[in-house]
């Protein structure tokens, strides 16, 4: 179940250039740093030209469905992968020169976590702090009752959420500076999700640094400072909720004492129906102010603002392509993976 990690072991003589080393080296206020990242598998393009900035001290969300690039991307950070071209700074480190001194800094918690069926889940999170440099005891003990773990059990017996709380516990109890997230409340119940959010709160106040891959994207708009949209291998859309949101239409819904039937002219309104006093419409960000101002001309008796939800800002990306893109891109997803080391995509830290 264990497997030795060859993480540090450099390239050998003549090998490539590592995508750490290509002569960039990011801003020194970065936490991760990554420009023009590119990864191929056989012909699918895993990565394509992916550039992301994630600032120390921030909980930065990194969205898009499987195949999009982001267990690519994290794997590449982690020292798992090497990237083909591109540059990957992490912690001012190279991800894959420096992996075993940069696994001492940072955790890692996938969506599926396995663990040593002959350890107890204690165990198993104490032996994943000694390689992350200790554990803070009073925290583990904490986060354990508070995830309501039965750290007694062997890990053969555990559910698919509880091994989730293992790799979580051991993360947070850790004193790692950078928390790699990938999908970490898979087979968490509603309440633990809540306990969850609680704790990565705690951790951004402790100034620490999270990338949240996550599909809830109700816990990525309470959670993160900046969000990262990926599609097809690039990030096409980055920065926070606010500044993204004035890039798309707000839905609005007003109740006017004349007819509101000029706003049809109105630059940027959009999918305008009026019945009797009764308005809706959609207006882009940029000419918000204009329509406000239109609808206030025209006996404003109440108005409600439906600011996008970041699910519509994900489907101004995808839309209908999003199944499509699933079935794209699964290849690149197997756990057999081309390029990793010891030829298996990384499953958890427990693992490696």
């Amino acid at each position: 179940m264990t497997k030795a990690s060859n993480a540090g072991t450099s390239p050998g003589p003549g090998s490539p250039e590592s995508p750490g080393n290509a002569g960039e080296t990011g801003d020194p206020g970065d936490a991760i740093s990554v420009s023009g990242l590119v990864k191929t598998f056989g012909r699918t393009r895993a990565l394509d030209g992916l550039d992301l900035r994630v600032a120390r001290g921030e909980v930065h969300g990194f969205l898009g469905p499987n195949g999009a690039g982001k267990s690519t991307t994290l794997r590449v950070l982690l020292g798992l992968l090497r990237a083909d071209s591109g540059t990957a700074r992490v912690l001012g480190g190279d991800p894959w020169h420096d992996a075993v001194e940069l696994h001492r800094r940072l955790a890692y918690v996938p969506g599926d976590v396995e663990l040593w069926p002959n350890l107890t889940g204690g165990e198993a999170v104490d032996l994943l702090g000694r390689l992350r440099g200790g554990l803070d005891g009073s925290r583990r003990a904490d986060l354990v009752e508070r995830f309501g773990l039965d750290p007694t059990k062997k890990g053969r017996t555990y559910s698919k959420g509880n091994r989730q709380k293992v790799a979580i516990v051991a993360a947070l109890a850790s004193h790692a500076e950078l928390l790699l997230l990938d999908e970490p409340t898979s087979g968490l119940d509603p309440l633990m999700e809540v306990v969850f959010q609680d704790v990565i709160d705690e951790a951004k106040a402790e100034g620490r640094t999270v990338l949240l891959s996550s599909h809830i994207l109700a816990q990525v708009e309470k959670l993160c400072d900046r969000v990262s949209i990926v599609r097809l291998g690039r990030v096409v859309q980055s920065g926070t909720l606010s500044e993204m949101r004035h890039l798309t239409r707000t839905t609005i819904e007003a109740e006017t004492s004349r007819p509101a039937g000029t706003l049809a002219g109105l630059p940027g309104v959009h999918d305008l129906r009026a019945e009797g006093s009764h308005v809706h419409l959609t207006v882009d960000g940029g000419s918000l102010d204009e329509a406000i101002r239109a609808l206030s001309a025209l006996g404003l008796r109440s108005l409600v603002s439906h600011p996008p939800t970041l699910e519509e800002l994900m489907l101004r990306h995808y839309g209908d392509e999003l199944g499509e893109e699933r079935g794209n891109h699964q290849a690149h997803a197997s756990p057999t993976t081309p390029g990793n080391r010891g030829g298996r995509a990384p499953r958890s830290e427990a693992a490696r």
